[in-house]
């Protein structure tokens, strides 16, 4: 944490080299990710060659890296030291607060995500949810960075704490395209392939009838920073199939991985939950 914390000092493009030559070092070392990411990449995008599958490899594997960077960046560099950012579609939240009910921001699981919340953060107020950590000093780090740039960030299963976020008109960040094997949860395509996936998303929106805003960003080439658009609330939800809006919102995750393939978290074993009867895929 300490190292991260002066990388977190340094320029940018700086970091993003250090980011790429961590990323580059965790391929070598890290042979279970990159197995599962190996994995995930053949099973989701069998049309591209093996050739073409190994070269989106290192490309997320050096995102990967980057974006533990990035997340050192969003505890600890300066604000007026972070790289430059375009922002779109704030327009959506403001308007979505001014019917008094909150917002919902629906994000997948991009390499960036912590950056992300850290650029928007100034313009909202913004709960992060995350999956909380068995290590208690990262817990305690991540709780503590959070909280010096935006309120209380929540636990992913805390559900309560949601609820009363969006009734202070507060938005929330959520993130439902993992692995989740729960009781709110179902089998829903994911590229093609049956998926567990948290249901929670419809409960949410329709007990606090907060909007659902997506979110498109990506981190741009050359170190040119960054780029994050919001859009405009999904129409017509949440509906009262779970399943249809578990599956309307992987579809469009689907869509924003396939844009940018190398900065989504292939390292994340999203199949680990199989259908009953079927074989483990990793």
């Amino acid at each position: 944490m300490g190292t991260l914390w002066l990388v977190a000092q340094l320029p940018y493009r700086l970091q993003m080299a250090l980011g790429r030559g961590l990323g580059k070092l965790m391929g070598r070392l890290g042979r279970e990710r990159r197995h599962v990411a190996s994995v995930n990449l053949a099973l989701c995008l069998p049309e591209l060659s093996a050739a073409q599958r190994r070269s989106l490899l290192k490309q997320h594997l050096e995102a990967v890296g980057m974006a533990v960077v990035e997340t050192a960046m969003s505890w600890w560099t300066p604000t007026e030291r972070l790289p430059p950012v375009r922002l779109e579609g704030l327009e959506h939240v403001a308007a979505a607060l001014q019917q008094g009910r909150g917002a919902i921001l629906l994000i997948g699981h991009f390499t960036c995500m912590e950056l992300y919340a850290r650029f928007l953060a100034p313009h909202m107020p913004l709960h992060v949810t995350y999956r909380q950590s068995k290590n208690a000093l990262y817990e305690f780090l991540l709780y503590r960075a959070h909280r010096h740039h935006a309120p209380p960030p929540i636990p992913h299963t805390d559900l309560r704490a949601m609820f009363r976020a969006l009734k202070r008109n507060d938005v929330l960040w959520y993130s439902p395209d993992q692995n989740y094997a729960g009781k709110h949860s179902a089998f829903v395509d994911f590229f093609g392939i049956p998926a567990s996936t948290i249901t929670a998303t419809t409960r949410i929106a329709a007990s606090s009838g907060a909007p659902v805003i997506p979110i498109q960003a990506r981190r741009l080439p050359g170190n040119a920073g960054y780029h994050i658009a919001l859009q405009a609330p999904l129409e017509d939800f949440p509906s009262n199939d779970t399943v249809h809006d578990a599956a309307r919102v992987l579809h469009l995750i689907e869509g924003q991985v396939r844009r940018y393939p190398e900065q989504y978290l292939w390292v994340h074993r999203r199949f680990k939950t199989r259908p009953a009867g079927e074989q483990p895929l990793y």
